[in-house]
């Protein structure tokens, strides 16, 4: 099977890549580097460097690499740098998106997964938040994640382009970047590391949902072949405050300090956790690791 991975020598891309060799599969990578480095790819692949702005070139690479499946992960993950410059956010999270799936359909293509973001939700009206919840994003990301996803509707309607549309919870694992926006996982690891005393924004109490990136990269083999016109939340479903992540965090380190407390951040949303019982029953797919060990997994490799 040949499959294109945008994104592939970023943090999530990355394990999807090793996934994929996992299984046997004939990769090709198309990725910036503005975010990714060559690094994370361990794999033998074939490498495109570029940007989904550039259509032709994307086109081309696709055209030449002719993917049965194209995973796509590439994209500007920033929420406060969306609202600073929403410009460029949306061009390379919608109109790059565009000239991908574009490229997939005039390649014929079979199918496009694509990676978005618990962020499409906004501030929650209920918990846990199913696929059903309504759509209210708070920043340009979230509202680019979700124009991506009408997208691959309208082109599954007019052209029959399969899709299959991941929502992700919060993310942690080994290759996340702890600098810029790095999921607070990786950022206490680092401050504990360079002895940094770590710091929480608000009471600690909030709640969030974390899954490990073994188990992301798993959920995208599975929608391979299964999911077709689906959008699923990917999440453990199993909300934990900050508080006791970062109390996990030091059972696993054998940090003896505290953390330092900040004010909240202007947006955060205070609670935020995702059910995921119709991607358990589309895909027969459930998240493996329970946070206390997929910490020490990924402490193994920090």
């Amino acid at each position: 099977m040949r499959v294109m991975v945008t994104g592939g020598a970023g943090f999530i891309g990355s394990h999807v890549v090793d996934a994929l060799a996992g299984i046997g599969a004939t990769i090709s990578v198309l990725d910036s580097l503005y975010t990714g480095s060559i690094e994370n790819i361990q794999q033998r692949v074939n490498f495109y460097r570029g940007d989904l702005l550039d259509g032709e070139f994307v086109y081309q690479c696709v055209q030449k690499e002719c993917p049965e499946v194209i995973i796509h992960h590439a994209a500007r993950v920033s929420v406060p740098k969306s609202l600073v410059n929403p410009a460029e956010d949306a061009g390379t999270n919608i109109v790059g998106s565009v000239n991908l799936i574009e490229a997939a359909r005039a390649c014929r293509v079979r199918k496009v997964i694509y990676a978005s973001s618990a962020a499409v939700y906004g501030s929650p009206d209920y918990l846990p938040v199913d696929e059903n919840h309504p759509v209210k994003p708070l920043s340009g990301y979230g509202l680019s994640k979700h124009t991506v996803e009408r997208y691959l509707e309208l082109y599954n309607d007019l052209y029959g382009l399969d899709y299959t549309v991941l929502r992700y919870a919060n993310v942690y694992g080994p290759r996340q970047d702890a600098q810029g926006e790095g999921g607070v996982v990786s950022i206490f690891f680092d401050c504990i590391n360079r002895g940094v005393q770590p710091v929480i924004h608000g009471d600690g109490n909030q709640t969030r949902d974390f899954v490990h990136v073994s188990d992301i990269a798993a959920a995208n083999l599975c929608a391979i072949n299964k999911g077709g016109g689906n959008t699923l939340n990917i999440s453990t479903a199993s909300p934990v405050t900050i508080n006791s992540l970062f109390e996990i965090i030091k059972a696993a380190t054998g940090y003896g300090g505290d953390a330092l407390y900040d004010s909240p951040r202007p947006g955060d949303i205070r609670d935020s956790w995702l059910d995921c019982a119709r991607a358990a029953s589309v895909l027969d797919w459930s998240a493996r690791l329970a946070l206390e060990q997929g910490i020490g997994e990924t402490l193994k490799k920090f």
